[in-house]
């Protein structure tokens, strides 16, 4: 068996080295494996057998570690893969950490402490990581986890509430810590030794709050002893929290030790004196932000004048800025502070190594806040405050100096009690600093004098006084001395406060040793000591300093001393019993013990004279205890109590002086008092029975009779106080409460004389009397309840026994206060505290009893409650709200264990207790109701899944009960709607809670559940199935409300879950067959609840496929099988789409296929479910998604669906999705508008006209002007907006999705896709493989097979397509300008094409293109593009085979249209290189020069092609034009490029034009002049073009055949050119063009080219450069290279692919009109290799263009915009070019002088809309200049076309510039009909865009103009008129 490192196995069996077993809960993965490779542990079994749990019995910490350890690592890497940085690296530092834990644990040589130690780390990391990773709160007991089984629900709820609560919200710590860490003084004229003194200053009080941190400094301000850290760090401890406001400062003051002055010279003086040197101060409120300053540096300040040092802190707090300033410019002390929170116990454990390595600890000033037991301290603090000296015969003041010493009674100076501050050891003496010549000195120099309590008495503090000299000597010369004893002879200490000391006067030899001689004399003026009268010399001299005691050994107070001494002075008793209230708190604390040793001596002396004074004491020493300050002094009594108390007779005494206390209630006056001494009943009661059992010790148990009458009349006494009513808030009500309060704390006394019993029963018949008038004092209610909690948290309730005795009247009291909703905290933990000690599974007889009597007492009012408290609003503070949701808890908790407790015998008895069917009703409905609210999400915190799965164990276990009595009570003629309706609902909502939903939990986690619970959902599911089957014929009255709840509970993925509900749905529908006839309501239902409940993640492939095979199984023998299947096979499919939906909609951004799955979903609902709501719905679904992707042109075609379902009507509608109520009218309107909004935004503005006008007929029979006026403004601005900005023509790419792995609305499909600007090929199969990563992109363009079909694979074929437009009228008019037809080359889209070339037959190796073919595959798809979606699918494929003749042809129209382009742009100067205009003439004449052209001739100018293709003739003769007019195209290029080529091309260009002659040679053209007409050359605007567009246009009846033109061979000897004179006439003739034209206008007018987008043909190159996709992206997937070769050689690059469909397919000739041209799609684009500004494309509004416009396609679709709002054009109305002459329908001849005329095509400008007339150029004469003067024949200048035969003669008309107005009118409008004249696709277009068809053109705004006229004659005649005027030059700005 292979095994990993760490897995667990269990073994079975052991021999010779080798093992038998299993992975642990694998039983069937077993085998045998080495006995060494394993670690045996020690476990323990349970429940041996199937279900076994192996259990280690190793410590539970180390098995939780363990588990989550594991659980955590498959998280963590989870982390690193969500990128999730921060966590992943802090969770591995806390992993790592556990394991060293672990370790330290598992050696188990850890002490008991130090486990505990590190037990709390464990489980500390382990909750911070579990709540990191969002896992389970644990609820752990002494840090071990506590199994729910075995403790009650209410001790769960209650270790989970603190364990929540102390994550939640840390307690505030009342204990706060600065640490100081002194760094270093920072200033330039440093030189001597510093001492820094750092203390806590009140500003407030003015005083200091704390001793002082001294330190000192070397020379160069670094700590002296760096080595020693607490030399140079402190910790201020024992701050409270009112200590850390604003007006508490850190204050440093800074003392040198040197020369007397600063600047003195070094040998000046070699005495060191301490003197000032600076101070700094910092609020601690600096802190209180960050807690933490590292490296701060302080200012240091310094006093103007010395005499202020005392009070520069102060000064530099309150900013007296005049009385100091800075030491020096660049001064600074640089310090580190950190605030730390807790006791001081937590921050030696928090911060060890701040203790390791050593810190000072700095008290605050006396004792702290909290004075605790056995605390030592006998410090005395001393301030040298100040002194007033007399000059002493000297000139100036004295320098003074202080020494103090601290002598014995001896007159020895005691060593080392004298203290600076803490980070210094004590010192003997202490010399104060010196102030220079100031006989008033003020030092405030505080001192601290740790002197012991046995040296105290008789000790004196002596300070000398020396005047400092500044002389060389530096002398010391002792001038006085003061002194002052430190205590009293009478024991009193020396008294806090400032003492003025007498300077008494000495020479400087006086020996002072002998304090005998000097401790005679008085040491304070107006204090003597002992008898001594003698008489003092009146002195001007003093010293003041101030003392403070902080002794827990010494009294400053003589009444305390005088209370102790009572024997003493026995008549001062009484006097001093009565002064002990008024003594302070602190002192009687002190001596404790003594004070109560003299009371009860006292009392035992003379009980009957002292009785009363002595209880008086005792209760006000108890009370005193109350005090927060002296609470820790409580246990120092109760040792008192249990160890030193030995008054055996006191008892007596103390019942009588209580009991008349508490029979005195009544009278006011002594209520106060009462009141005292009801709070100190506790302790009165422990003094009596600790008396008592001393004197049954001493007397063996006499008097026990008397004791318990005593007690007995006491507590009588008690009752009758409590039975008393009082009305409010009264005097009585408050001792009451006073009582009650402190009542329950006397059980534990009395239970030491009496049995618990007898306890017991004198507490219920004293609780049992209390009032139950619940409106009386609200506060003793409240207390009341609080005594009854006391009483439930007492010891006496623990016992059985008792608790049966008391548990009657505390249920009572709870009944009565949950009955009024008050006091529900108190309520609830009463009522956990009563259940917290009932356990799970105790079948004792007690336990039995107990759970009955609160059954019948609180289950009803507990639901009651529970419903109230759950209903009410929840409270809006955080504080209330946490409140309100601990007491919902306790109340949960509290009704799941008493359920849990309930055995079968107490349901029985419950539900046997309701008298009337209607109370059971009401108690199930009640119970349902509040289990439906326990399982609410937010009834506990999303991590207490502990909590939530013992919670539903009691419900899944109730209900199983209670399903019963439904059975039996409310079924056949009881039935019940309403119950039955709330069980299942309630047990649909068990199922689907997410704490039961195993799936998404961790497979621990899910075993731990499973082995502990099981599956809770199944054993739901087969109830539920169990009860429905029950139900018979009242099934019809849940059909069809519980489809949908049962549907899902179905969608969650438990297998067996499903098997049981699934089949529910084939009786529904068998009931509802049964019913109606048929299952629609089932249906109908089924079909809703599907959409909403898998678009919320439920449901699965699984699923689907066992729903389709259960119920097909079930109705396999019903008689409606066929309605059923089809019911069965809807559902189905519609899961199909749903599910792939969704698992689209995973997906981050918005991608085709999530627009793909919404559209396939949209026209299921549609088409085959005819569901409206949800149709529209989705799409609205549909429109978000693609505003999200900026499809704003789809989405506008999105919402235009949901338009088409609204009429313009004023039918109100409701409120629905984002819209609001409002009538059908509006909600269209909005649309509309929104629908133009997003047309205008994706540039599609033609569609958005249409919408205008729609609506604005609305608006106009209305009225609505205002809006009228509007929706026509916006209407004029689409229309500029088509004039003016540039729109990029989409790439259309073919995509196949072939594969089983496809989602199904994608399977073996193929679609057209609409890419976006910019995309090619490259970029648009890259996008795709990125929305399919497991995707295989094909690599060829053959139709796959079917093993492709049925792999279990994803494959993409993908390759280019051509969009084939359906208005080829419009692209085939001459003058409308190229902005205009480019919406109809990629608008309204059905067709597209590739095409594919290949060989038939054999294949010539000299000349291949006689059996070169091309296979043309037109895609037609469902719906045009754009539409609903960027992509459609393809509905039909047609196939058809152009022959070598056609193909190249079309090479040749292609590259014809490329070449009129390029010199297009550059004769209009829009190419800023001309590089491509040079590489595409170079690439034409060096290919036909070297035999490409002459290869087409090879090939079909050859008489045996003619012979054996006579059917090709025309073909030939088109082919033969073709190439004409190349070379007739060629030329003109050659004398545009030679205008414009740079120098160093020249010889380039002289190369071409040799070239071109040779070319000419090879076509047989050796003189133009020997084959043109005397007639200007076919360039109208003077470009080279063959009159494709000119020529009168006779059409056959049918519509179909164009007369053919006469062939471009047939040229009249008139044109000559030379070889040598070609290049410079033509570029004089070029430079007439560019020199005056600079719009493209004013040049020639052209076709449109078929370009995506104006940006490629303002690049195009020759086809090798510009061709910026791959053969197989426009032409030929499959083309070899051998071919690709010899296309490029004739000019056959991928871009000159016949892929561009301009006009059908070339099946026969009469289809292909004339003025018709091949134009290669992919040509125009752009390169997608170019830079960006190579890209830039050219604004300019342009009607004309050398390339070839598309075929368009007009054909119309419900739903869709096919064409855009142009105008119709009126029947009889043309321009004067379309009808200069009537042509014959007979064809022409084909001789040189018998063809037909060919006529100019007028300027471009007349081909503008009138609308547009003023962005045209000034006119003047469109045929002055260009190439008509390049080909001007020599005879006839001016001459029109000769009129041959039967055509007659027209003239060419020439315009001036005062005949614009005739222009304008004789404009042609573009078509508005949205109907096209011939429709190849007939589908009607959606009412909401159509314009209905009328015989007259729509009402448009009347033009100014005169009317347009028919007459063509008129028209001519007037246009001869006017003389051709001469050309004026325009402006660039004038474009």
């Amino acid at each position: 068996m292979s095994r990993w490192i760490g897995d667990t196995v269990q073994i079975l069996e052991k021999c010779d080295g080798e093992v038998f077993g299993f992975y642990l809960n694998y039983f069937i993965f077993q085998g045998i494996f080495p006995s060494n490779y394993i670690h045996l542990k020690n476990a323990c079994v349970k429940n041996k057998g199937q279900f076994e749990m192996v259990i280690p019995t190793e410590d539970s910490v180390i098995t939780e570690m363990t588990s989550t350890l594991r659980d955590w690592g498959t998280m963590w890497k989870q982390l690193y893969v969500r990128n999730e940085g921060d966590l992943f690296h802090r969770l591995w530092h806390i992993m790592n950490e556990i394991l060293d834990l672990r370790r330290q644990v598992l050696v188990g040589h850890l002490t008991h402490d130090r486990m505990k130690d590190v037990k709390r780390h464990i489980t500390a990391r382990l909750d911070w990581g579990n709540e990191q990773l969002g896992l389970d709160l644990v609820p752990r007991k002494e840090y071990a986890m506590v199994d729910p089984e075995e403790i009650s629900i209410t001790e769960l709820y209650r270790l989970m509430e603190h364990r929540h609560r102390k994550k939640d919200t840390p307690v505030p710590a009342s204990s706060h810590h600065l640490f100081v860490q002194m760094k270093s003084l920072m200033c330039s004229n440093l030189g001597e030794e510093l001492e820094v003194i750092f203390s806590l200053f009140d500003s407030k009080e003015n005083r200091p709050i704390s001793e002082r941190f001294f330190l000192r400094l070397n020379r160069n301000g670094l700590p002296k002893c760096p080595e020693k850290p607490e030399r140079h760090c402190s910790l201020f401890v024992d701050l409270g929290s009112s200590e850390l406001r604003k007006d508490i400062y850190i204050t440093v003051h800074i003392i040198r030790i040197g020369r007397m002055g600063a600047g003195e010279k070094k040998n000046a003086c070699n005495v060191q004196y301490r003197r000032p040197f600076g101070c700094a101060v910092l609020s601690i409120a600096d802190l209180l932000a960050g807690d933490s300053k590292d490296d701060l540096v302080l200012k240091v300040y310094m006093c103007n004048t010395e005499s202020d040092w005392y009070q520069i802190h102060e000064n530099i707090i309150k900013k007296l800025n005049a009385r100091y300033n800075l030491t020096g410019s660049n001064a600074g002390l640089a310090v580190s502070l950190q605030l730390l929170h807790g006791d001081i116990e937590q921050i030696r454990r928090e911060y060890t190594s701040m203790f390791t390595h050593g810190v000072s600890i700095t008290r605050k000033l006396g004792f702290s806040n909290i004075i605790m037991p056995g605390e030592m301290r006998n410090d005395l603090y001393i301030t040298v405050e100040r002194g007033e000296f007399e000059k002493g015969g000297k000139s100036v003041a004295r320098n003074v100096e202080v020494t103090m010493h601290v002598v014995d009674s001896s007159g020895q100076i005691l060593k080392d009690f004298i203290s600076f501050g803490s980070g210094e050891p004590p010192a003997s003496e202490y010399h104060s600093f010196v102030l220079y010549h100031n006989n008033g000195p003020r030092w405030a120099e505080l001192l601290k004098l740790p002197i012991p309590v046995d040296k105290f008495r008789g000790a004196h503090i002596r300070c000398e006084f020396r005047h400092c000299s500044t002389k060389e000597k530096g002398e010391k010369k002792l001038f006085g001395f003061s002194f002052v004893p430190l205590m009293q002879e009478n024991g009193r200490t020396l008294p806090d406060g400032t003492h003025e000391l007498i300077v008494h006067k000495c020479e400087e030899n006086t020996n002072l040793q002998d304090s005998g001689r000097y401790l005679k004399l008085p040491f304070s003026k107006g204090i003597f000591l002992g008898n001594n009268s003698q008489a003092v010399k009146t002195t001007k001299e003093s010293f003041w300093i101030t003392s403070f005691l902080c002794s827990t050994k010494l009294t400053q107070n003589g009444d305390m001393l005088d209370l102790l001494k009572w024997r003493t002075h026995p008549d001062k008793i009484a006097g001093c019993l009565s002064k002990l209230k008024e003594i302070d708190g602190s002192e009687i604390v002190k001596f404790l013990q003594d004070t109560l040793d003299t009371l009860f001596g006292i009392l035992d002396e003379n009980s009957q004279k002292y009785g009363s004074k002595v209880f008086d004491c005792l209760v006000h020493i108890i009370n005193l205890l109350q005090d927060s300050k002296f609470h820790h002094f409580k246990p120092v009594m109760d040792t008192y109590i249990e160890s030193h108390f030995a008054g055996a007779l006191a008892y007596r005494d103390l019942i009588k002086v209580l009991k008349w206390h508490i029979d005195r209630v009544t009278e006011v006056e002594l209520h106060e008092h009462i009141q005292e001494v009801l709070k100190a009943q506790e302790y009165i009661f422990k003094y009596i029975v600790q008396s008592r059992r001393l004197f049954s010790i001493a007397t063996g148990g006499q008097n026990e009779e008397e004791f318990r009458c005593c007690i007995q009349e006491l507590l009588m006494s008690v009752r009758f106080f409590l039975s008393q009513e009082s009305k409010g808030a009264s005097a009585l009500s408050q001792l009451q409460a006073v009582f009650l309060s402190s009542f329950p704390s006397v059980y534990s006394e009395l239970l030491k004389l009496f049995d618990v019993r007898e306890v017991a029963n004198l507490v219920h018949d004293t609780l049992g009397s209390l009032p139950t008038v619940m409106h009386g004092d609200e506060s003793l209610q409240a207390v009341k309840l609080q005594s009854i909690g006391k009483t439930v948290e007492s010891h006496l309730y623990t016992n059985p026994d008792s608790r049966y005795i008391l548990l009657p009247v505390v249920l009572h009291h709870l009944h009565m206060h949950l009955q009024e909703q008050k006091d529900l905290i108190m309520c609830a933990r009463i009522l956990s505290n009563i259940f917290c000690l009932i356990k799970k599974n105790s079948s004792e007889k007690s336990v039995l009893e107990e759970i009955d009597v609160i059954v019948n007492s609180l289950l009803d009012i507990l639901l009651r409650t529970i419903l109230e408290i759950t209903s009410r609003p929840q409270p809006s503070g955080s504080a209330m709200r946490l409140q309100f949701q601990d007491v919902t808890g306790e109340f949960v908790s509290c009704l799941l264990s008493l359920l849990r407790q309930m055995t079968d015998r107490h349901y029985q008895q419950l539900l046997d207790s309701f008298n009337t069917k209607e109370n059971l009703r009401d108690f199930l409905l009640q119970i349902f109701t509040v289990f439906r609210i326990l399982i609410r999400p937010e009834m506990f915190p999303k991590d207490w899944t502990v909590m939530r799965l013992v919670a539903n164990n009691v419900i899944i276990t109730t209900v199983l009960y209670l399903s019963d009595a439904l059975r039996k009570n409310f079924l056949n003629e009881n039935f019940d709607y309403k119950i039955w309706d709330s069980y299942f609902f309630l047990a649909v909502i068990f199922i689907n809670q997410l704490c039961l939903q195993l799936e998404m939990f961790t497979p621990s986690k899910k075993k731990k559940v499973l082995e502990k619970y099981g599956d809770m959902r199944v054993t739901m599911g087969c109830e539920i199935f169990s009860m429905w089957q029950n139900l018979g014929e009242h099934k019809l009255h849940f059909i069809p409300a519980l489809i949908g709840p049962f549907l899902e509970v179905t969608l969650i993925p438990q297998p067996d879950l499903r098997n049981v509900m699934i089949p529910i749905f084939h009786d529904m529908m068998d009931w509802e067959q049964r019913r109606s006839g048929n299952f629609k309501q089932v249906e109908a239902k089924l079909i809703d609840k599907l959409d909403s409940l898998m678009s919320e993640g439920k449901g699965d492939e699984t699923y689907r496929e066992l729903f389709n095979s259960i119920l097909l199984k079930k109705i396999e023998r019903e008689t409606w099988r066929e309605s059923g299947v089809s019911l069965i096979a809807t559902v189905t499919r519609l899961m199909e789409r749903l599910l792939d939906y969704r698992d689209c909609m995973k997906m981050g951004e918005v991608d085709g296929k999530k627009i793909g799955c919404t559209v396939s979903l949209l026209n299921f609902y549609k088409t085959e479910l005819n569901k409206e709501e949800m149709y529209i719905r989705y799409i609205h679904k549909l429109y978000d998604l693609h505003l999200k992707a900026q499809n704003f042109t789809e989405a506008a075609y999105t919402l235009l669906l949901y338009d088409e379902l609204l009429e313009w009507s004023d039918r109100p509608l409701r409120e629905f999705l984002n819209y609001p109520m409002q009538t059908e009218w509006q909600r269209k309107e909005c649309l509309h508008l929104t629908i133009i909004q997003n047309f205008d935004r994706g540039k599609c503005w033609e569609n958005g006209i249409i919408l205008c006008r729609k609506i604005a007929e609305q608006y106009e029979s209305y009225y609505d002007y205002r809006n009228l006026s509007k929706m026509r403004m916006m209407e004029a601005s689409l229309y500029d907006k088509i004039m003016d900005q540039q729109r990029l023509e989409p790439e259309f790419f073919r995509v196949g999705f072939y594969g089983k792995k496809f989602p199904f609305f994608l399977r073996n499909k193929e679609f057209v896709c609409r890419g976006h600007d910019y995309e090619r090929l490259e970029a648009f199969q890259q996008r795709m493989l990125n929305e399919f990563p497991h995707a295989i992109a094909m690599q060829h363009a053959n139709q796959p097979d079917e093993t492709i079909f049925q792999a279990e694979a994803q494959y993409l074929q993908i390759y280019a397509v051509t969009p084939i437009p359906e208005n080829q009228e419009v692209l085939q008019r001459d003058g409308i300008p190229d902005n205009i037809k480019s919406f109809y080359k990629v608008n309204h889209i059905w067709r597209f094409r590739y095409d594919r070339p290949f060989h038939k037959g054999t294949k010539d190796k000299e000349n291949e293109f006689k059996s070169l073919w091309v296979e043309r595959t037109t895609l037609i798809l469902v719906q045009s593009l754009p539409g609903i979606s960027r992509w459609f699918e393809v509905e039909k494929r047609e196939v058809v085979e152009m022959s070598p003749l056609e193909n190249a042809t079309e090479v040749l129209e292609n590259k014809n249209q490329q070449l009129r382009t390029l010199i297009s742009q550059c004769q209009t100067r829009q190419m800023q290189n001309i590089n491509p205009l040079t590489m595409c003439l170079n690439g034409v004449i060096d290919a036909a020069v070297n035999g490409g052209v002459a290869r087409y001739q090879e090939a079909f100018f050859v008489k045996e092609y003619i012979l054996n293709h006579p059917e090709d003739g025309e073909k030939i003769t088109r082919l033969r034009e073709l190439m004409l007019e190349q070379a007739q195209i060629l030329e003109f290029g050659l004398a545009v490029h030679e205008k414009v080529v740079p120098q160093d091309m020249r010889p380039l260009h002289k190369k071409l034009v040799d070239q071109f002659f040779v070319m000419k040679s090879s076509l047989g053209i050796q003189e133009f002049s020997a084959c043109v007409q005397a007639s200007p050359v076919h360039f109208p605007n003077g470009s080279p073009r063959v009159c494709r567009n000119s020529i009168p246009v006779s059409m056959s009846p049918d519509g179909a055949r164009v007369i053919p033109r006469r062939s471009p061979l047939s040229y009249p000897a008139v044109n000559r050119y030379s070889s040598s004179s070609l290049s410079s006439q033509a570029s004089a003739e070029v430079s007439n063009i560019t020199g005056q034209s600079e719009s493209s206008d004013e040049v020639f007018n052209m076709q449109p080219s078929p370009s995506t987008s104006s940006l490629s043909s303002t690049h195009s190159a020759s086809p090798n450069v510009t061709s910026s996709a791959p053969s197989s992206a426009r032409a030929s997937p499959l083309l070899s290279d051998k071919h690709k070769h010899s296309r490029e050689n004739s000019c056959l690059s991928p871009r000159e692919r016949p892929c561009s469909a301009i006009y059908p397919t070339p099946l026969e000739t009469s289809q292909r009109m004339l003025f018709n041209h091949i134009g290669d799609g992919a040509l125009p684009r752009s390169d997608s290799n170019l830079p960006g500004p190579d890209k830039a494309v050219n604004t300019t509004p342009s009607s004309w263009s050398l390339d070839s416009g598309k075929e368009a396609r007009n054909t119309s679709e419900s739903g869709k915009l096919i064409s855009p709002p142009v105008p119709p054009r009126p029947a009889q109305t043309a321009s004067p070019a379309r009808h200069i002459a009537s042509v014959s329908p007979s064809p022409a001849g084909r001789s040189p002088m018998k063809g037909s005329v060919q006529s100019f095509t007028p300027s471009p400008v007349e081909y503008h809309s009138s609308g547009l007339i003023s962005n045209s150029p000034v006119l003047s004469g469109s045929y002055s200049s260009g190439i008509s003067s390049l080909s001007r024949c020599s005879t006839s200048e001016t001459s029109g076309f000769e009129s041959q035969g039967s055509e007659p003669a027209v003239t060419v008309p020439s315009y001036s510039v005062s005949e614009e107005p005739v222009r304008k009118e004789s404009k042609t409008p573009p078509p508005y009909s949205v109907y096209e004249r011939t429709l190849k696709r007939p589908v009607p277009l959606p009412h909401s865009l159509s314009i209905p068809p009328t015989a007259d053109p729509p009402a448009l705004p009347p033009k100014p103009q005169l009317v347009r006229p028919n007459n063509l004659e008129n028209s001519n005649r007037r246009t001869e008129q006017v003389p051709r005027p001469r050309p004026l030059p325009r402006k660039v700005s004038q474009l």
